[in-house]
């Protein structure tokens, strides 16, 4: 059975705290989400002319798969549908489908917009009607539905029987306020497919009580076809049912077609979503997240080698995500074996060969010094071929200077700024770096600026590397973390652990040093060359 995956992320998802998109960031999630093969992408709400322009840009946009689809509400108390101006944009919107929300709770009918029973009806049958004259399809979302059926299951199956007579091609049943049980959800969805045969019922869920997802699924068991969600399940209070558990839920342990074969770019669509939202990754998250296929423990790790299915509920890569396992001194060299295979693909290897023995003797000494390679895949590699005699380095370091600047109260806006912060709640110190590199014969001097000496650093550093390599254009830092390894107060060693994302990927690296400054310089190099190396 066909289900229409429907992505609300650039419209419930950005009601999300913190949560912002840009127009060219609303095309990469688009363009990103067309790729996946989702059915409908909800490109956000016409609130006024602005909102209006931007759909207006979408006219000529080329999508292979998807449908773009305008949001908007029922026209107003005691007015006329055919001149509310936010129905009237949404009509002349250049895209297929609109989706129109509408009161399905009796009590917020009465309460909230103050009007009657019959009056609510008469809006979302008119306003639907405007819109199905301008020959949009129409999806209507029945707010409150689940809290309207506990109050008044009448009216409630009222609203969906009007919003059917008028012409929506579907009704989707909201849990508004994230409060229903899954077995409800279901319950209730069954009722109202029932009733409805041959229609199109759909469903959309919040996460007030971390069942969202599993609400979804009741639904879709009891009948619901048209699923709305967001990618990575990002919206407003808890969020929203998370298409990225959805759509493997569904599709691979259910049997519904979801995306089809484009299944496989799922965690590649769900890390770019993020990027573009300006959020940190979930690496815990099921099914996409880094850690989703991560082995740790020794059993686990051999469990997997002989059999994935052991503790595997199935194959990463058919959502687009990999293996991975944990190395650490205590690993043994089974799991660094497999590493160093890794890196050396063609000749026998096994556990007691020289290069697994230096190795794993490597990652101990390190430990001992304070490095932890857990979670800094991009460090231990880097590592491991340099114990291997296998790391290029593509530049030299010929000198540093960092200048520490009288402090300012100017706000971070940049993780790699943390390290400037001073005494005194929001003091940043400005900072300014020199730095002189080397690649191949060719020599290069610049500096740069910051809030902190590590952005101060990290600037310069880009600021030479790019003309040598102009593709780290695309790299930044999106985590800057730094744990005291001793007790020692200012003289204490410090272990700095940087993330960094090229928009597609991401990789982490490590520095420990008991100079802090020295410490992220570590880190910083290993995630530049690291970046490179992977080309």
């Amino acid at each position: 059975m066909k289900l229409d995956i429907f992505d609300t992320t650039l419209r419930d998802g950005e009601q999300g705290v913190g949560v912002e998109f840009s127009p060219d960031d609303r095309r990469r999630v688009i363009h990103a989400l067309d790729d996946l093969g989702v059915s409908c992408i909800e490109a956000g709400m016409i609130t006024d002319e602005a909102s209006a322009a931007f759909f207006e840009s979408l006219r000529h946009e080329k999508l292979n798969c998807a449908r773009l689809a305008v949001f908007t509400r029922t026209a107003r108390v005691g007015t006329d549908p055919a001149s509310d101006p936010l129905l009237v944009m949404a009509a002349n919107a250049p895209v297929p489908v609109a989706v129109i929300y509408g009161k399905a709770w009796l009590y917020q009918v009465t309460d909230v917009l103050g009007t009657t029973a019959d009056e609510n009806l008469r809006l979302i049958r008119e306003s639907i009607r405007i819109l199905r004259e301008a020959g949009k399809e129409v999806v209507f979302d029945a707010e409150h539905f689940f809290s309207g059926w506990a109050d008044s299951p009448e009216y409630a199956m009222r609203v969906a029987g009007e919003a059917f007579s008028a012409g929506a091609s579907a009704v989707v049943l909201c849990d508004t306020n994230g409060g229903m049980l899954p077995d409800v959800v279901g319950m209730v969805t069954g009722a109202v497919a029932k009733a409805h045969p041959g229609k199109k019922i759909g469903i959309h869920c919040h996460n007030d009580m971390g069942m969202a997802a599993a609400a979804t699924v009741s639904a879709v068991l009891a009948g619901a076809a048209h699923i709305q969600g967001t990618v990575s399940g990002i919206g407003e209070r808890c969020g929203n049912a998370d298409l990225c558990t959805l759509i493997p839920v569904l599709q691979i342990k259910l049997g519904f077609d979801c995306v089809g074969d484009r299944i496989a770019g799922l965690t590649k669509a769900a890390r770019t979503v993020c990027d573009a939202a300006n959020l940190s990754f979930d690496e815990s998250a099921p099914f996409v997240g880094g850690y989703a296929f991560t082995h740790k423990a020794g059993s686990h790790i051999d469990g997997v080698k002989k059999d994935p299915a052991s503790f595997e509920h199935m194959d990463p890569a058919a959502v687009g995500n990999i293996r991975n396992t944990v190395v650490s001194g205590l690993s043994g060299r089974a799991a660094i074996l497999d590493r160093v295979r890794s890196l050396i693909p063609d000749g026998p290897l096994s556990k007691d060969d020289d290069r697994v023995v230096r190795a794993a003797a490597m990652i101990r000494e390190r430990e001992a010094a304070g490095f932890d390679y857990e979670d800094a895949g991009a460090s231990l590699t880097l590592a491991l071929e340099e114990t291997l005699g296998r790391r290029r380095r593509f530049f030299e370091l010929l000198s540093l200077k960092v200048v520490i600047d009288e402090p300012t109260d100017a706000p971070a806006e940049d993780p790699t700024k943390a390290c400037g912060s001073g005494s005194g709640s929001g003091t940043l110190f400005s900072a300014s770096a020199v730095i002189k590199i080397a690649v191949g014969e060719r020599e290069y001097l610049t500096a740069g600026e910051g809030n902190g000496p590590v952005n101060a650093i990290d600037e310069a550093l880009r600021r030479a590397l790019t003309r040598f390599y102009p593709e780290l254009e695309s790299v930044r830092l999106t985590d800057y973390r730094v744990r005291v390894l001793d007790s020692r107060a200012t003289a204490s060693a410090v272990r700095v652990a940087i993330e960094s994302t090229d928009g597609r990927t991401v990789w982490r690296t490590v520095g420990v040093s008991s100079d802090i400054i020295n410490a992220s310089w570590q880190a910083l190099r290993d995630s530049v060359e690291y970046a490179l190396a992977r080309r």
